[in-house]
């Protein structure tokens, strides 16, 4: 089996469109700058998601990218917010916030720090047939939207304390999931950006590959490698609007109807991809090779 880094995605902003990288340094948290920022509101405190789109699912309508590269160990960058009206604003501009409050119609701020205050978003979860367990649902539920369940959960729960990540600092979609989803999924759209990688990898074999590295170590080129800690649970997120792609369930019920995956401990989930933990810090670049060492 050939691997390699086909594409690199960071998102500067939490639910914004994210930018394709060529390289970039990879720490302990993960991509340097990934998630650096979210916009957060002030009524309750949670972070915006747009996995709660009635509130939030204009966010994906906007675009972010870092004024500089972001560098490890340092505070991030300023970041620049392209609006769907065309406008341009930057976290650093006093105006910051009150663009954004026009733009969702709620009282909210521009952060790069998860605070205590801040540590969880809602989601909606739509009502596809085998997609979560029964059981998340009965724990997290907070009420219903549009007949579909909503849910109040926890920020970071195994990326490091004071990030944005929902689960974890690094995830991994292959090529050869992708394929699968387009063949289960004709006539849709299946486009990387519907699943929010940071790392697309180019593989050379079918099917749902990554079910298999799930406590592997992998080796992205020469300096990065990652720990798999479990697959990626597939959430509304995949379904949504945004700029070039339709709203779409096809893909997300062809998961749930051919990827579910025991996740122990947590119940069977439709997954496609996999979340990871850095265990070794470096510079990350497309084409490098990517390896999988499985526990002996």
């Amino acid at each position: 089996m050939s691997l390699r880094v086909d594409a690199i995605w960071r998102y500067p902003v939490k639910s914004m469109q994210g930018e394709p990288v060529a390289e970039t340094p990879v720490d302990g948290g993960g991509i340097v700058g990934d998630r650096g920022y979210a916009v957060i509101d002030r009524s309750d405190g949670r972070v915006a998601s747009a996995k709660h789109p009635r509130k939030w699912g204009v966010l994906l309508d906007c675009s972010a990218t870092y004024v500089d590269p972001p560098v490890p160990e340092r505070p991030v960058p300023p970041v620049r917010v392209a609006l769907p009206d065309g406008s341009v604003v930057r976290s650093d501009d006093a105006g910051v916030d009150a663009a954004l409050c026009a733009l969702t119609g709620r009282d909210v701020t521009l952060a790069d720090v998860a605070t205590a205050g801040a540590s969880s978003y809602q989601a909606v979860w739509p009502a596809v047939e085998g997609l979560v367990p029964d059981a998340f649902l009965d724990q997290t539920s907070v009420g219903s939207e549009a007949g579909e369940t909503l849910t109040d959960l926890t920020l970071a729960v195994i990326a490091a304390p004071g990030s944005f990540f929902d689960v974890a600092g690094l995830h991994l979609v292959s090529t050869s999931t992708l394929r699968r989803l387009a063949e289960l999924a004709a006539d849709s759209a299946v486009d990387p950006r519907r699943f929010r990688p940071n790392v697309v990898v180019e593989t050379d074999v079918g099917g749902f590959v990554e079910n298999s590295w799930v406590g592997a170590t992998l080796s992205l080129g020469p300096d990065v490698a990652a720990t798999v800690d479990m697959a990626t649970m597939r959430c509304i997120m995949t379904t949504l609007a945004q700029p070039g792609l339709p709203a779409d369930r096809r893909p997300l019920r062809a998961i749930a109807a051919h990827n579910r995956v025991e996740i122990p401990g947590i119940g069977t989930w439709s997954c496609a991809g996999v979340y990871a933990t850095v265990a070794t810090a470096g510079r990350l670049r497309v084409g490098d090779p990517v390896e999988v060492a499985r526990p002996s």
